[in-house]
């Protein structure tokens, strides 16, 4: 009994660790809940009676501000990159797992020297590119370039590496080919593999501001990230509303991991493992 009980309380504290660390990091967040209840005039203020608590900052923010359109271009954005993604990342990384062709294994090693280079030195030839061809401030030029990922690429073809390579034999003993082998076998196998690609992407770029504020140069096709970043003045800064508008941007992305949560989990811990 006794030594039940001393095997036991490890693990309370590592309870009692775990709950106090949630806790210490939902505390930025709480802020934020509290900060967008508060008025403008007492925005500063430590503590603001429950009386003075309103939801007047998420009202401006949606009547003053052209907020819907900026969560449209937020949605449309981030869905049309990341089923992109699905689709070529799932697809280029089966071809490098499981098909034979000539440069192969050179390309992927290409792919690999790609996620090498800071994304900060593409800026300048790929923001030329696309004045070129006049996508500035369109959605082709915030969704085509990013429709792939090389890091997401790599992740498919670990995952791909790990099946058994006798679902492939039996299948093409039934007469299938590379795409039905695809389709048929190793798609429906690859939910938690795409459920961890769902959520990095769909996440990576609702919260992208780099390209969107270089590339979206009119409010009609601002994102949500590059709308808040307007409500910072030269001499003051709406913080109820930018707290407000945090709270509706992260909302979505809750909601996704809610969705994804166990496929997510499950992706991480079984992809790269052979």
């Amino acid at each position: 009994m006794t030594t039940e009980v001393a095997y036991r309380r490890p693990k309370r504290w590592m309870y009692i660790v775990a709950i106090l660390y949630a806790f210490v990091s939902l505390l930025p967040f709480i802020w934020s809940v509290y900060t967008s209840l508060k008025p403008t005039s007492e925005v500063f203020s430590t503590i603001v009676p429950i009386s003075h608590l309103n939801f007047g900052s998420y009202a401006a923010l949606v009547h003053d501000f052209p907020f819907m359109r900026w969560l449209l271009n937020s949605i449309v954005v981030a869905a049309i990159v990341t089923v992109g993604n699905l689709c070529v990342n799932t697809l280029a990384g089966y071809a490098f797992a499981r098909l034979r062709f000539p440069g192969r294994g050179f390309l992927f090693y290409v792919f690999l020297a790609i996620m090498m280079i800071p994304g900060q030195v593409l800026l300048v030839p790929i923001y030329m590119l696309l004045a070129h061809w006049g996508w500035i401030d369109t959605y082709q030029g915030l969704t085509i370039p990013f429709l792939m990922s090389p890091f997401m690429i790599f992740l498919a073809r670990q995952f791909f590496l790990g099946l058994p390579k006798e679902l492939e034999e039996a299948a093409r003993i039934d007469g299938l080919g590379h795409w039905g082998i695809f389709w048929r076998i190793f798609l429906p196998l690859s939910r938690p593999l795409l459920a961890a690609q769902t959520i990095f992407t769909f996440q990576g770029n609702w919260n992208s501001f780099l390209w969107p504020v270089l590339l979206a140069t009119s409010q009609d096709m601002y994102t949500l990230p590059v709308g808040l970043n307007s409500f910072y003045g030269q001499y003051n800064a709406y913080w109820n509303s930018v707290m407000a508008g945090v709270i509706l941007l992260t909302l979505p992305m809750i909601l996704v991991f809610l969705v994804f949560q166990k496929q997510f989990v499950k992706g991480i811990s079984t992809t790269g493992i052979k």
